[in-house]
């Protein structure tokens, strides 16, 4: 696989405690990327932040975890992320999703796995 040129850049914010059929929701939005054949996706974990609701994660010295933020980034294709947004729709109640323009300079992928 090989892309180059204009693509887009695909970010999804979430929370980690956010689940989906019993699974944390971050796990399901990578296997459906993988199965739709995107390119790739990064999970980051933030140490701090708050959403649309304002409540405050951070991540402290006693508590290593409570439900800390999240980002999910995949780069592909305008076809390709757009219609993997719309395949995700359903799967989270709350979060933001945000296409951002990327210049590919360089990917590719061997046939080997």
């Amino acid at each position: 696989m090989k892309i180059e040129g204009e693509g887009k850049l695909l970010r999804i914010f979430i929370g980690e405690a956010d689940r989906y059929e019993g699974k944390p929701l971050y796990h399901a939005l990578v296997e459906k990327a993988r199965e739709m054949g995107m390119a790739g996706a990064t999970v980051i974990r933030g140490v701090m932040g708050f959403g649309a609701h304002s409540r405050l994660h951070s991540a402290r010295l006693l508590r290593l975890s409570e439900d800390l933020p999240l980002i999910i980034e995949i780069v592909d294709t305008d076809e390709k992320v757009r219609r993997y947004v719309e395949e995700i729709d359903d799967m989270f109640q709350d979060g933001l999703i945000t296409i951002e323009k990327a210049e590919v300079i360089r990917y590719r992928a061997s046939l080997k796995a």
